[in-house]
């Protein structure tokens, strides 16, 4: 739990200096901070579970520093995105649209109802 603790830590020190650097370099309303965070992310996620599915290289620590901590502090999209990959390549394309439809309405719903009841 510490190693991972501590994978997250840097990570999401790792999305709020992207998420400050970006609003500094860009501006407009798309959120560039938040999708880069998502596809960086997504980039290293793959790269890492790579890694694993290829050489089996990393050990039990590594992986709850790496993929649970890190890619999870700076965005869990890369999770969502891997458990996509995995549906895909698995070819069960029932439950990849069910859940790529599910994940995207709710969770819009999901933070509209959030804002809603605070307001």
């Amino acid at each position: 739990m510490l190693i991972a603790g501590a994978g997250g830590f840097v990570g999401t020190c790792g999305r709020f200096l992207v998420g400050k650097w970006s609003g500094a370099m860009f501006h407009g309303s798309f959120p560039m901070g938040t999708f880069l965070v998502n596809v960086i992310g997504c980039f290293i996620i793959g790269l890492l579970f790579g890694l694993l599915e290829r050489a089996h290289v990393m050990t039990a620590g590594e992986n709850a520093l790496l993929i649970t901590g890190f890619c999870g502090g700076f965005t869990t999209f890369s999770s969502f995105a891997d458990d996509m990959w995995v549906l895909g390549s698995k070819g069960d394309w029932s439950t990849f649209i069910f859940y790529l439809a599910a994940s995207v309405i709710c969770g819009v719903l999901l933070v509209w109802a959030g804002r809603a009841l605070i307001r």
